[in-house]
């Protein structure tokens, strides 16, 4: 696990109750029992400054960090696809984003993972696609330096293009192989700490990492466009179930490591 991506975990997941910020001695605390060292903590907070993710605040345990406007918004939607499953209505459109990019290839590839996450998928080159419009959809273009024509497509020429755009087989298998690893995972780190809070803590903050990750491969599509009997699904039902279980437990460990008192 990269500290960078623990400190978004830990914005996105535990601090949006708790003014998004927290102290640095807090964060150093919250990600030590998931294996991140003060020093990878403190070089992945000075990365995240400078890329506009974190800006200092002063707390009542000193010198910390607060999440940005834009990460906090960035934040909240990665948190509803996260734990928000529901099947939404669809009215069977495309919405299809021709895209112009100006800048560097830096810029070009930039752009490729941020529409992937916003789960585009790019039908021809240049020409990105998704079932749903994406509010995030302007901002990201403005942060990669590109444009893009925007328009709805109800029929395309195959009809089984657009799925073809990605791989959900692979989606599916690696969906089969989170779900068989998972109990496994949570029963590890269980066992790992002394302290059952901790424990739970440990246990959750994995399990959410390791779950996170599908918000860069799975575009979210409608469930009139997958399989039956979609792995995502019973997958996600069994994420949901742990996640609520260690809630209480995990949160006791959160509060006690925030606290003013604490170490």
């Amino acid at each position: 696990m990269h500290a960078r991506s623990a400190l978004f975990d830990v914005y996105g997941d535990l601090l949006p109750g708790r003014g998004n910020r927290a102290p640095v001695a807090g964060l150093v605390r919250l990600l030590g029992p998931v294996g991140i060292a003060a020093p990878a903590v403190r070089t992945a907070i000075s990365r995240m400054v400078a890329q506009g993710w974190l800006e200092p605040v002063a707390t009542e345990r000193g010198r910390g960090y607060a999440a940005t406007e834009r990460a906090v918004r960035r934040l909240a939607r990665a948190a509803e696809r996260i734990y928000d499953r529901r099947p939404q209505p669809w009215d069977g459109s495309w919405q299809l984003a021709l895209v112009t990019c100006s800048g560097s290839r830096t810029d070009r590839a930039r752009l490729q993972r941020e529409l992937t996450y916003l789960g585009y998928a790019e039908l021809r080159p240049h020409t990105w696609l998704s079932p749903w419009p994406r509010e995030e959809l302007a901002e990201a273009l403005a942060r990669c330096g590109a444009t893009a024509v925007l328009a709805r497509a109800t029929e395309l020429d195959p009809a089984g293009t657009p799925l073809s755009c990605w791989d959900l087989e692979g989606l599916g298998r690696a969906y089969e192989e989170w779900l068989a690893d998972a109990a496994a995972s949570v029963a590890r780190h269980l066992a790992a700490h002394e302290d059952p809070d901790e424990a739970a803590f440990a246990a959750r903050f994995h399990l959410v990492h390791e779950w996170r990750k599908f918000l860069f491969t799975d575009p979210a599509l409608p469930s009139e466009l997958l399989p039956a009997d979609w792995p995502g699904d019973r997958a996600a039902a069994y994420f949901t179930r742990e996640a609520d279980r260690l809630r209480e437990s995990a949160e006791r460990f959160v509060a006690r490591a925030l606290s003013p008192g604490a170490d």
